[in-house]
């Protein structure tokens, strides 16, 4: 069923769907997939008794093997991975062989974990990994030649495939998995990892169902397709999963991508507000909070985390957004660093870490943060940015380019990796280039309200004065029109401009109108009057007509009429 249906029917399914493949990966250790599936189920209905579906068959062998792999179950849950797979050997059932594969795998992870924690800072990559990889790689090649591995098992075998880096191979694996257990999420999430764009994205062979909607939701997500993504959500709520703590937490996240910062932080309280022990996420809420200064949120979020579980690596990264918002950034890299010790995998405590030391001044320390971050998820844009930053400020822009280049990749959008493209462009003395990206930062949306004025700047040191002057003109429109403080830092340059540039060209009305907004602002009040005092001793009798230069002023008439019109679209990109 590619489209899901909102009729109860259906729905039934899909709970029933639900409750079986949450037996199957409890049994099997897959916390993750069953704490997914749950959650799932529990925003659907109850069924009625004679509904519930039935119990996995039971094989000869799994009655042969019913005692061992209790014992070793038992075993592993307590995370004694060794003593597990020791009691599962020669066991013949799919579900034995599978968790004996398992336990070998999480026992090299947990040792090499254990490895790496002492010290991250040195180590690169390569440097510690899993010793039981190429082993039981051998071994699950060989079954899957033959055909005995089920969708378990093709999970695990495409895990070992990508911690070795043969990557393409993971990704068929992972497909074949999909195709052979397909409510099994843990497959999907993995697949989700390894897609790098769009267009490989439509070339995988996907089974038709259900759950192939969530997966592509997540994946729009990843890729920064948030229009995309935010549909797909809708259309699952409207299909029965309005009460799904998992839906409203994805789309407060992809709500956080877009900076749309007002309805992600109304999500992030419905959802503590249905789930209020939820630590998931709250490192993401942090930021929000971060992003608006909102000290006490911030500090009773912490508070609150603490008391749920201190030890939590969500936690260590919301108690460190709050000391970096106190401006404490030891002490916030201090957690960020405890999160890395619980997680050294954790992408955004890589990246927060690089952003404190950038505070610190270590810039070494934080190119090593970032690069990190990258080696865990190379689609964060916010390493990439990061890195580009401190390059900046080691005054390398060959190096900054590159950077800044590959967060604009990841994300086109996003007016602040034009910004400092062009910046760095201009670094280079790559003008066009840095006019393309200033002018498609404006077109975009410029979030920070610097593109125009930045291409202004280049335009007045080119000596392009018609140029320069049509885009003060639209940046003072663009910051009146936007209710902004009159206060702004670079108005008064804007202004100073266009007045020098409307006495040059005899538009004394014009120029005297400038002139006299100057007086407004401390920092231009002098040459403001020095220009109202050329402009009285230069004035003709024969007056022209006044224009006024700002919407607000006056009736919506622009001294845009008076210069001669410029073709601004000749620098998009």
């Amino acid at each position: 069923m590619a489209a899901l249906c909102s009729e109860f029917g259906d729905l039934v399914q899909i709970k029933k769907q639900l409750i079986s493949v949450i037996s199957l990966c409890k049994e099997r250790g897959l916390v993750h997939s069953v704490k997914w599936a749950s959650e799932l189920a529990f925003a659907l209905e109850p069924l009625p008794k004679n509904e519930l579906p039935p119990p996995a068959p039971f094989t000869e062998e799994d009655a042969q093997d019913l005692d061992a792999l209790g014992l070793a179950k038992s075993y592993f849950d307590l995370k004694e991975y060794d003593r597990a797979a020791y009691f599962l050997r020669g066991c013949r059932s799919q579900k034995a062989y599978f968790l004996f594969m398992y336990s070998r795998y999480l026992s090299g992870e947990k040792k090499k974990d254990d490895e790496t924690v002492d010290s991250l800072g040195p180590l690169e990559k390569g440097q510690v990994r899993n010793e039981a990889l190429r082993e039981l790689r051998v071994e699950l090649s060989k079954k899957h030649s033959a055909g005995e591995l089920d969708g378990f098992a093709l999970y695990l075998y495409g895990v070992v495939l990508r911690k070795l880096d043969l990557l393409k191979e993971a990704v068929d694996v992972f497909v074949e998995a999909t195709h052979a257990l397909p409510l099994h999420w843990g497959a999907w999430l993995e697949l989700c990892n390894l897609v790098t764009n769009i267009e490989m994205l439509k070339s995988l062979s996907l089974p038709d169902c259900w759950i192939r909607d969530f997966f592509l939701a997540h994946m729009y997500t990843e890729l920064q397709m948030i229009k995309e993504a935010l549909q797909k959500y809708q259309s699952l709520i409207k299909a029965g999963f309005s009460k799904s703590t998992y839906i409203i937490s994805q789309i407060a996240v992809a709500y956080h991508n877009i900076r749309d910062i007002d309805q992600a932080l109304a999500l992030f309280n419905e959802l503590r507000e249905q789930d209020p022990f939820r630590i998931e996420n709250m490192d993401t809420f942090s930021n929000l909070l971060y992003v608006r200064s909102m000290k006490p949120e911030l500090s009773y979020l912490a508070h609150n985390l603490v008391e749920i579980d201190k030890y939590r690596v969500e936690t260590c990264c919301v108690i460190g957004n709050y000391y970096s918002l106190r401006s404490q950034h030891e002490k916030a890299a201090l957690y960020f660093q405890r999160a890395l010790k619980l997680n050294p995998r954790c992408l955004g405590a890589w990246t927060l870490m690089g952003h404190e030391y950038m505070e610190m001044k270590n810039t070494s320390a934080a190119i090593q943060a970032y690069r990190h971050a990258i080696e865990v998820n190379k689609r964060d844009y916010r390493a990439w940015y990061g890195l580009g930053q401190t390059y900046e400020i080691l005054k390398m822009p060959f190096y900054c380019l590159y950077y800044y280049r590959k967060a604009h990749q990841l994300r086109p959008n996003d007016s602040r990796m034009l910004v400092a493209l062009g910046e760095s462009y201009e670094k280079l003395s790559q003008q066009i280039e840095a006019k393309k990206c200033y002018w498609r930062a404006y077109s975009v949306g410029d979030v920070e309200r610097m593109a125009l004025l930045k291409l202004a700047k280049l335009h007045e040191q080119l000596n392009e004065s018609d140029d320069a002057a049509q885009c003060y003109i639209i940046y003072i429109q663009d910051i009146f029109s936007c209710g902004e403080q009159l206060e702004h830092a670079e108005v008064s340059t804007a202004l100073r401009y266009l007045g020098q540039f409307y006495f040059k060209n005899k538009l004394y009305d014009e120029a005297s109108l400038c002139a006299q907004r100057c007086c407004d602002y401390n920092d231009a009040r002098e040459e403001g009057k020095a220009l109202l005092r050329q402009i009285s001793q230069v004035r003709d009798h024969t007056e022209t007509s006044p224009a006024e230069l700002f919407a607000p002023l006056s009736n919506n008439n622009t001294p845009v009429r008076r210069v001669s019109p410029l073709n601004l679209s000749s620098f998009t990109p």
